[in-house]
């Protein structure tokens, strides 16, 4: 079973070193965390399996990645200025902000007084200064989303690669937001990272489009060990959507802290491209912006029937790559009763995301012959490009497989006497089912890549 509470997988994640609190020292700062040693690991592990599966294994996605400081004017023409708002309420008796549309009743959660200002919109998007003075003449956009540099850079990737309806292009990358409530461990921060795909296709096949790219998502997160059983789908009522979205499937899955969004595929319909196109020659912001006559080129293709330019539709599955690692912890997350009676902490990672994918382990931590033996393994196994190999002397072989299955390493290989004075084999463990077996030394590197296979 998943884990049970929140609390079981923040104390794994210190513990383990997955994921710390930012400036822990000074105090943290709040929604804001540190990816560790393992944690990185996973995360890197989880944005290449999602690039491996929408650019490498697709003929008609290209990536891009692109900067994080953001025009203005790309925010002011695709509706974030004006519409990238939550509603904010403060708290008159001990100054607490809340956002309104998450106070379960009209009082606040900090302090129970029911003495609350009236809701406000609140702009989520960071600024920051631009240029050696700031005197508020000159700044940018931390970007909000990763989408709409994708939408901007949209003619080049046209020109540079002669794609033609229907193509997609990928990108991951960081994107913040100046939530007023952070909340929920990595679920809701300030500084996060997007896993977004823009899917263009011609009006009209978008509907048909949109129902694919569902079903394709699904499949996906089910490669990654987050059981479909736990993902409901949620059709976005026409009230609630966005103000660029036709029609939205929101993937909701089942956390510890409750069900919430984990992806959103949205049919973004010609909005965001349109929206850009209209924009061309209006530099009314202010004068730091130069104007360039490549803006006004339409954002557009031709009608490959001749029916002249065509303003794509577009539709976009767009995943957080910090709740999808939180999804794939819970679902690794195990706590299994031995037949002793004692108990194990498992994570049971797919083989492909699983932090470290072998530890290598000497019995006897000072024993020159053994310690050469595993050191040289491990060096072997890490040319293999599995991903991280890891050495593990620690001198107590019970706690290293126990460490290793807190932490998800698929396999774990010992190196002991009969290695170096018998046969040349050695003990590859494996983490789920806790079976052992001797393998030759000459045909572990066989071995290892067919688990991974």
């Amino acid at each position: 079973m998943p884990a049970s509470s929140m609390e079981e997988l923040v104390s794994l994640c210190k513990r383990r070193g997955f994921i710390f609190q930012s400036s822990d020292i000074y105090g943290g700062l709040q929604g804001l965390y540190d990816y560790g040693p393992l944690g990185v690991e996973l995360k890197n592990n989880l944005k290449a399996a999602w690039w491996r599966a929408m650019v490498y294994e697709r003929d008609d996605v290209e990536g891009l990645d692109a900067a994080i400081l953001t025009n203005p004017l790309t925010l002011k023409y695709s509706g974030h200025e004006e519409t990238f708002t939550d509603p904010l309420v403060d708290c008159r008796s001990c100054k607490a902000r809340h956002r309104a549309d998450h106070l379960d009743e009209q009082k606040c959660p900090a302090c129970g007084s029911t003495d609350l200002t009236e809701p406000r919109p609140f702009n989520l998007m960071f600024k920051t200064a631009m240029g050696p003075v700031d005197d508020g003449s000159s700044f940018a956009y931390l970007r909000p989303e990763t989408a709409q540099a994708i939408f901007t850079n949209f003619k080049h990737v046209l020109d540079s690669t002669s794609r033609r309806l229907p193509f997609g292009i990928a990108q991951v990358g960081k994107a913040f937001r100046n939530e007023i409530t952070p909340r929920n461990f990595i679920f809701r921060v300030r500084e996060f990272e997007q896993m977004e795909l823009e899917f263009f296709v011609q009006p009209g096949s978008d509907e048909a489009w949109h129902e694919q790219w569902v079903e394709n998502r699904l499949q996906w997160w089910d490669a990654q060990g987050v059981n479909r059983n736990r993902i409901e789908l949620y059709r976005v009522p026409a009230d609630e959507l966005a103000h660029y979205s036709k029609a939205t499937v929101d993937l909701m899955y089942h956390f510890p802290h409750g069900v919430e969004e984990l992806e959103g595929i949205a049919n973004r319909t010609d909005f965001d491209l349109g929206s850009h196109t209209k924009a061309q020659g209006d530099y009314e912001i202010s004068a730091r912006v130069t104007p360039n006559k490549d803006s006004n080129a339409k954002l557009a293709v031709q009608d490959p029937d001749g029916g002249g330019w065509v303003v794509p539709y577009v539709i976009e599955p767009s995943a957080g790559v910090d709740r999808g690692f939180l999804a794939v912890l819970n679902e690794a997350y195990r706590v299994e009763t031995l037949d002793n009676g004692s108990e194990r902490t498992v994570l049971g990672f797919r083989p492909h995301l699983a932090p470290i994918k072998v530890a290598v382990v000497p019995l006897k931590r000072n024993h020159e012959g053994i310690v050469d033996k595993a050191k040289g393994i491990k060096q072997h196994l890490q040319a293999l490009g599995l991903g991280r190999i890891l050495y593990e002397n620690t001198g107590n072989i019970g706690k290293a497989y126990r460490r290793h299955d807190e932490i998800g390493t698929p396999l774990c290989v010992t190196v002991d006497f009969q290695t170096i004075e018998e046969d040349d084999s050695v003990t590859v463990r494996d983490r789920d089912t806790m079976t052992q077996e001797r393998i030759a030394v000459a045909a572990l590197a066989d071995y290892v890549q067919g688990y991974f296979r």
